[in-house]
């Protein structure tokens, strides 16, 4: 009768704290990165992600920033005055919607959960992006592309070097040379608007 008096408590217990945190405000990708390591904790295989932890990690990462992209670039579209803003936004939703798409495929593959949206970080990236007057926002827009492309490119270096997941570090070594691209490109039009 102790032993499942201890058990109902512990069970209880869990329950509350579950619905305690149901009232938090989640991050997606803070979720999916949790989603991620549970599942690579299982042992039951087809519950368990088909990836390095770390592999996994790049992919929610790449998802994350791929959709911070796509939706900063919308606003772009919208809101750009410089003409090769605006074209090289266009290009953005193209390029990374396609790119989204391909991880979407390999992930679902590996059993890697994805983020829903963008973080709450990339979110507030956006809100204060959005909120610059129109004279501001292409200074501040090609800015954010030349920085964020950096440290992109950065990631996917080091994730076609060091993916253990044949897919995955085929998907970093494909993605790469476009990426590159962009980072051409916006620092281009980022010296043309000196």
């Amino acid at each position: 009768m102790k032993k499942l008096s201890l058990i109902m408590m512990v069970v209880l217990s869990a329950w509350m704290f579950q619905a305690c945190n149901n009232g938090a405000k989640t991050d997606s990708k803070e979720s999916a990165d949790s989603a991620n390591h549970t599942k690579d904790t299982t042992t039951t295989g087809a519950t368990g992600i088909a990836v390095d932890k770390d592999d996994a990690k790049f992919a929610t990462d790449a998802a994350n920033g791929g959709m911070a992209e796509v939706a900063v670039a919308k606003v772009a579209e919208q809101k750009a005055i410089n003409p090769q803003v605006k074209k090289f936004a266009e290009m953005m939703v193209k390029d990374h919607s396609k790119a989204n798409e391909e991880l979407a495929t390999i992930a679902k593959t590996k059993n890697i959960t994805l983020p829903a949206e963008p973080s709450e970080d990339k979110k507030k990236e956006l809100a204060d992006l959005s909120a610059k007057s129109t004279t501001d926002f292409d200074k501040a827009y090609v800015d954010a592309m030349v920085d964020g492309h950096k440290k992109t490119i950065a990631m996917f270096e080091d994730a076609a070097k060091n993916c253990k997941d044949a897919d995955l570090k085929a998907f970093a070594t494909s993605t790469l040379p476009v990426i590159k691209g962009h980072l051409t490109e916006i620092e281009a039009i980022k010296k043309g608007m000196k």
